[in-house]
């Protein structure tokens, strides 16, 4: 029997809160296993699985409200691999990049880490709050997260602007965990990219982007010879076997039949603003309980800066937030620890498409439950 034993009515209808694996939902394990034997273990350059491919492009240019001429790419590997096709299919020269956290720090060392780039920008702010774009003279790329995994710290999309942008600078945002759970203005940005396994439920193996016709342009400029890129982060390539519906290499089938259903899931029940609003009633809960609470306090001070797919919350030195992580695991709920680097006494909680707002307010009497009883 765990330390501490929740009573059946503090127990969410499911327990996974993580940021990434995130939730699956039943109907889309439904949908994955409709597709055997017809889609799974069948060539992936055959119609099946083209068609698997397309459809999920489809839908996310519908979900995104997709500007004309901009398109969806997809290409094998992770958000990782594409700050590395980034680095090489699309910086020209130089970039800035707005770090508030981890990921948006990987991207920036990556760009620094190219000896056929110019030393990049990089704004720093500390964890918890966010940095802003600053107009730059020879920055060709600005690039930031939509919203920052590891801290909860959420950004608006919009371009650079003002006196001293370049012409032609792209605008390259991280969506990885805002992606289908974030309302955004398409136009503002030139590439949306992220991976599949947040707001989308979906596994890893694949990125996928939504890319603006200008960006278009400078993928076909930079790699036309000048600059050795490997073949497996030539966006060239992305695009033009996304336009044909596959991949370089065999793709994760399961991850795109998981993907599917869920952004037809998403399509169906209002698109973009309905998962926006979804998100948000969720992680409103948790910030309306944590500014209430004696103990606990939003980690992200301004509230126009709190994300709505990522809650994270601070406790009191009093409390030891990892033993309420802990009492809530022996109980079914899951994966509430903070980010391991941020070293924080807090707990981190999904607010992912996926998740049921009922399921966020069972877990805050389970969160105050247990601090009853340590």
């Amino acid at each position: 029997m765990p330390a501490i034993e929740l009573p059946t009515s503090l127990i969410p209808a499911d327990g996974r809160f993580g940021c990434g694996p995130s939730k699956i939902r039943d109907e889309q394990l439904a949908f994955l296993s409709s597709l055997q034997p017809t889609v799974l273990g069948t060539s992936h350059r055959q119609a099946p699985v083209k068609n698997l491919v397309g459809s999920v492009r489809e839908g996310l240019a519908q979900l995104f409200r997709a500007p004309e001429g901009y398109e969806i790419l997809l290409a094998n590997g992770g958000a990782t691999t594409f700050w590395d096709s980034a680095v090489h299919s699309l910086i020209s020269r130089r970039s800035q990049h707005l770090t508030f956290g981890e990921f948006g720090a990987k991207f920036g060392a990556a760009a620094a880490a190219a000896p056929f780039l110019e030393e990049p920008t990089i704004r720093k702010a500390e964890p918890g709050s966010r940095s802003e774009l600053l107009p730059q003279a020879g920055v060709d790329v600005y690039a930031y997260p939509h919203n920052e995994t590891s801290t909860g710290v959420m950004a608006d999309v919009r371009r650079a602007a003002g006196d001293g942008v370049d012409p032609g600078a792209l605008t390259v945002v991280d969506a990885t965990s805002a992606a289908g759970g974030i309302d955004f203005d398409a136009s503002e940005t030139d590439v949306y990219y992220f991976s599949p396994q947040k707001n989308f439920a979906s596994d890893g193996g694949l990125w996928f982007a939504l890319v603006s016709p200008a960006a278009i342009e400078r993928i076909e400029q930079q790699t036309n010879g000048d600059r050795y890129i490997p073949e497996s982060l030539n966006l060239a390539g992305a695009l033009s076997n996304s336009r044909l519906n596959q991949t370089l290499n065999t793709p994760a089938l399961a991850t795109l039949a998981l993907m599917d259903e869920q952004v037809r899931w998403i399509n169906d029940n209002g698109g973009l603003s309905w998962a926006a609003a979804r998100t948000a009633e969720s992680s409103g809960v948790l910030y309306e309980w944590a500014e209430k609470s004696e103990v606990a306090t939003p980690f992200v001070a301004d509230p126009q800066h709190r994300s709505q797919v990522v809650v994270t919350i601070d406790f009191d030195d009093s409390v030891d937030a990892s033993a309420i992580s802990k009492a809530l695991r022996e109980n079914g709920i899951v994966d509430t620890e903070p980010y391991r680097k941020l070293g924080r006494n807090q707990l981190r909680i999904a607010t992912f498409t996926a998740i049921e707002p009922d399921d966020v307010r069972t877990l805050t009497g389970a969160i105050d439950y247990v601090l009853e009883r340590l």
